[in-house]
This record gives C-alpha cells, sequence and structure tokens, in this order.
C-alpha cells in the first residue's frame, strides 16, 4: 500500500501502525492511522522496531547508469561502488540482494523490487550535489577513506615506490612528484597533481557539511 502511493520501501525507516511500531507484513485493516517515516538525522529511534532485520553495516553501493559522476566521487572518498554503464535493473536489483549493497538510482520502480532492501532515490542532478545528498543521507563524512580505492575499477590502491612506477610515468610527474599509489587490478597509477586537488576540494565539502550537521 506504502508503495502504491508512490513510497519505495526503500526509503522507509520506520512505520507506526496507530502508534505502534510495524513491519511490512502488517495487514492494513479499516480505521487503521499509518504513519511512514524516512532515514531520522536528528532523533534516536533505534529502540524502535526497524522495518529490516539487521542495520545497515558498511556502506557499499551499487548505482544506475545515470550515476556514473557519483559513483566515480564515491570511490573518491574510499566507499565500494559498483558501477557499469550496461548495468540492467534486473542486474541492479540481483547484485543488491546478494552482496547486501545499497541501490543509488534516479529510477523509482528500481528501488521497489523485493530483492532490494536499502536503496536511495537520488533528486539531485549535477555529481557534486549528489554527492553531498548521498553523504548527508548515509552520514558519510565520519567513516571515508579518501583516495584508497581506484577510480576506474573500484579496487583498493596500494602506496608504490617510485622507482617502480617510472617507466608508466609523463616526464613533468617525474620530476614535480616523489608519492605514489597503484591499483593492481588495472595498473594505473595516481599522484597527487591537479585532478587530485580538485577531488580533495570536492571532499573538503563534504566532510565540512557533514560536520555542520
Amino acid at each position: 500500500m506504502i508503495e502504491a502511493l508512490g513510497v519505495p520501501h526503500t526509503e522507509v525507516e520506520l512505520i507506526l501502525v496507530n502508534g505502534v511500531s510495524s513491519d511490512f507484513s502488517r495487514q492494513i485493516e479499516d480505521g487503521d492511522r499509518v504513519e511512514v517515516y524516512p532515514r531520522f538525522e536528528a532523533v534516536d529511534v533505534t529502540p524502535l522496531l526497524r522495518v529490516r532485520d539487521t542495520p545497515l553495516g558498511e556502506m557499499r553501493f551499487v548505482a544506475d547508469a545515470h550515476l556514473g559522476g557519483l559513483a566515480h566521487m564515491l570511490r573518491m572518498l574510499g566507499f565500494d561502488t559498483l558501477y557499469d554503464n550496461h548495468f540492467q535493473d534486473d542486474e541492479i536489483a540481483a547484485i543488491a540482494g546478494e552482496e547486501g549493497r545499497i541501490v543509488l538510482t534516479r529510477d523509482r520502480e528500481l528501488l521497489k523490487r523485493r530483492a532490494v532492501t536499502c536503496g536511495c532515490y537520488v533528486h539531485a542532478l549535477k555529481s557534486e550535489a549528489q554527492l553531498r545528498e548521498v553523504a548527508e543521507r548515509f552520514d558519510l563524512a565520519r567513516s571515508a577513506r579518501p583516495f584508497t580505492l581506484c577510480l576506474h575499477c573500484n579496487a583498493p590502491l596500494r602506496p608504490v615506490d617510485k622507482a617502480s612506477v617510472l617507466d608508466r610515468l609523463p616526464l613533468r610527474v617525474r620530476e614535480n612528484y616523489e608519492r605514489f599509489s597503484t591499483c593492481d587490478v588495472c595498473g594505473r597509477v595516481y599522484w597527487e597533481g591537479s585532478h587530485w586537488r580538485n577531488m580533495r576540494r570536492v571532499l573538503e565539502g563534504v566532510e565540512c557539511h557533514g560536520a555542520a550537521k
């Protein structure tokens, strides 16, 4: 009934029926008063029965085909985020169910699928605004580990000696940078250049926004 009114179950944090906390299995009867609440930011409702069997643990995401920029930025923050612009809705729902990932999408119908137990409808259109929206929704600032994942393939990065990657570096980079990390999956090498500084600016904005809440 809740979804019939346009609210995906993944957007629901608490259901009260006649003032009593309930889950999705409750059968509604004539005269029942139903209150539906989203995620609580300022009020601790932990003692109440939630609609999920267990609370969210490690934040891992799967993003739909419209959110490539957001997926890139979440990896930048250090959050395991699967993305492929060829993913179909069936695949995303299956991945979410099998791996316990949070679905990020601009498609409300995707969030209504039974296999999707946690998800977020992303309202913003621009990538930076989307990142701020998701970071606030899931309080990501406190658990971020910036620049620990490969932005291309989502695998962990590891520090590497400059000498071991020298043949993969442009001349200007060889002359101006000393600290490097690499991805063992795709072989990309990262350093703290202008792109890194731009990303740091974005992340600082997210972290400051989270701290000010």
